[in-house]
């Protein structure tokens, strides 16, 4: 006959004969206890099947152990494998993350935001929507939680950005191309969904004129974050209407350098260097698929590791300090050329 389930907290610690505030403290932390009551506790974990409610354990705590992680969008393998690094490091210092996506609306992000709340976490680590996000309510939330932001910049909100520095990657790459072929167009929505994408954009074109060359920008329509539908669709355009000044273009993401190098190809045209080619493509980010487009795409390495790494422990020393930071930090991490075969 299987032993009765257990219901609760008290219900296992009247069957295992281990206090309550004892297993409070070894599921709060296991290696609080002794090795020998940690082993007992595990022996009755595992014979009574029981796995505490965590959520209800959080109502009861004034501090848990949960960090929320909330990223834009769940799809995208370019934020899939940044929450996964800060998932490791938010492992390691002893803490439980909860990651979101925010489906790329501004109402998935709010409810986001309540449903961590809900879970009273030690703090959380926000990549915010940017243009459509919900400034005044995301500024309560941080005010109530320990926020670092990553990714996405809103100025003067959390406690700290943790980014890439757009200046120097865009400068590296415009650099780049002007050094191996023509200068590059900016192809770029008008309309960016990103922070960055406004960065990008600026220091494209003090790029190109510190160099001595006229910034053309092709702003084409779009909205959301289906840019591989935007890059095909728009690029597709601008390469029927032939109006190009220049063989070479400069995504302001990886995604829309996608959707260029497609409708590239069902436009006929060879896209790389040397003898027969038509069209230099190149993007930012280094997104996990740019290493496999046909060619694969010339782009700038943002620092994953780096920026994880760095995102998870400021927040993680603001939480274990309990004083908040004397003022709004700001780290960037340079990108790296990577120079592949559009370009």
């Amino acid at each position: 006959m299987s032993e009765p389930k257990i219901k609760n907290m008290d219900e296992f610690a009247s069957v295992s004969g281990i206090s309550r505030p004892t297993l409070s403290k070894y599921f709060n932390n296991p290696d609080s206890v002794r090795k020998s009551t940690r082993e007992r506790i595990e022996e009755a974990l595992e014979k009574f099947d029981y796995r505490p409610n965590l959520y209800a354990m959080n109502q009861n705590r004034r501090l848990t152990k949960t960090i929320g992680i909330v990223v834009p969008n769940l799809t995208d393998p370019f934020f899939v494998k940044i929450a996964r690094h800060i998932e490791d490091h938010v492992i390691a210092a002893g803490y439980r993350p909860v990651l979101l996506g925010s489906h790329g609306t501004q109402e998935q992000e709010l409810e986001n935001l309540n449903n961590l709340r809900l879970l009273k976490p030690a703090g959380a680590l926000l990549a915010p929507l940017g243009r459509v996000s919900d400034k005044p309510q995301i500024q309560q939330f941080c005010d109530e939680v320990p926020t670092v932001l990553f990714d996405a910049n809103i100025e003067d909100i959390g406690e700290a950005f943790i980014g890439s520095n757009n200046q120097q990657s865009i400068t590296t790459v415009v650099e780049y191309l002007c050094r191996t072929g023509d200068a590059p167009a900016f192809f770029e929505m008008k309309t960016p969904t990103n922070p960055n994408a406004v960065k990008r954009r600026t220091a494209y074109i003090s790029s190109m004129e510190r160099l001595g060359h006229l910034p053309q920008l092709i702003q084409v329509d779009g909205d959301g974050w289906d840019f591989e539908e935007i890059g095909f669709r728009e690029g597709t355009r601008l390469l029927s209407e032939r109006h190009l000044k220049t063989d070479t273009i400069l995504c302001s993401n990886d995604r829309l350098a996608i959707g260029l190098l497609s409708a590239a190809y069902q436009q006929g045209l060879r896209v790389g260097l040397g003898d027969g080619c038509a069209l230099r493509v190149a993007g930012h980010d280094d997104h996990p698929f740019s290493r496999y487009t046909c060619p694969t795409l010339t782009t700038v390495s943002q620092d994953y590791s780096a920026i994880a790494q760095t995102s998870a422990e400021t927040l993680v020393a603001r939480i274990e300090s309990n004083r908040a930071l004397d003022s709004r930090r700001e780290i960037l991490f340079d990108g790296k050329l990577v120079m592949r075969g559009s370009a």
